[in-house]
């Protein structure tokens, strides 16, 4: 469920970015907010396949603290007027209930253990 609705994070900012005038002059945060969102789904993807429960677990850390990332680029594009306030707070809670899927699949995991 994670890796699936970190993929349609990706499609959002893929498309926002594609289409916002801002972030088609800014390349460097464009590219940035692009790149900690596929390292969300690809961190998740990455620790599937090691097979190992304790690998996936460190892989879901990652994805968890890119999600942050993400956060914290999503803020400075909002503060600097790229994003509506519609189009934040629908990233903003896309981003945070992936954090909180990956947090829950982190605990269920960690009682496995």
């Amino acid at each position: 469920m994670s890796r699936q609705k970190a993929r349609e994070l990706n499609k959002d900012i893929y498309n926002l970015t594609k289409e916002n005038k801002y972030f088609n002059v800014d390349f460097g945060l464009r590219d940035q907010i692009r790149r900690s969102s596929i390292s969300i789904s690809s961190n998740i993807a990455e620790g599937f396949e090691r097979e190992t429960t304790k690998e996936f677990i460190r892989f879901l850390y990652i994805a968890k603290a890119l999600s942050g990332e993400f956060r914290s680029q999503l803020y400075l594009a909002y503060d600097i007027n790229y994003l509506s306030s519609e189009e934040f707070e629908k990233l903003k809670l896309k981003v945070n209930e992936v954090s909180k899927l990956i947090s829950g699949l982190i605990k269920y995991l960690n009682s496995t253990l």
